[in-house]
């Protein structure tokens, strides 16, 4: 089943010779973005940091944000309020160009087991 929420995934992808200023992200593009679309139906913004990757150990994406929206007009109206505005401060806090992928849920839960988290961490993931 299909959820009605659009989320937005915005990767920024790591190479060997790419940079990202981490803090000008949070401290400046951040709250960029929620101050143009917070009023827009921005629901909700997630945001993870490469850390590691299975296998070789390096991570494919530096940064990946994802952007919630409750409609899909509701996205498009964001982006066209001030999307150039935010695509344009990108270019201050790195140098590669960001996948921007735009996606429906499928589904959505919550684990409620602990013992099931613990079990998976101390069985799949390496280290």
């Amino acid at each position: 089943m299909l959820l009605s929420m659009i989320v937005v995934s915005v990767l920024y992808p790591k190479t060997g010779e790419s940079w990202f200023d981490h803090d000008y992200y949070a401290q400046t593009h951040l709250p960029l973005v929620k101050s143009r679309w917070a009023g827009k139906r921005l629901e909700r913004i997630d945001i993870v940091r490469g850390k590691t990757a299975l296998g070789d150990g390096r991570p494919g994406f530096d940064l990946i944000g994802q952007l919630t929206f409750t409609l899909i007009e509701d996205m498009q109206a964001a982006f066209a309020a001030a999307g150039n505005e935010i695509l344009e401060d990108i270019s201050r806090f790195t140098d590669v160009e960001p996948l921007i992928q735009i996606n429906q849920p499928v589904e959505r839960r919550k684990t409620r087991s602990r013992h099931w988290c613990r079990s998976v961490q101390r069985s799949a993931l390496p280290g």
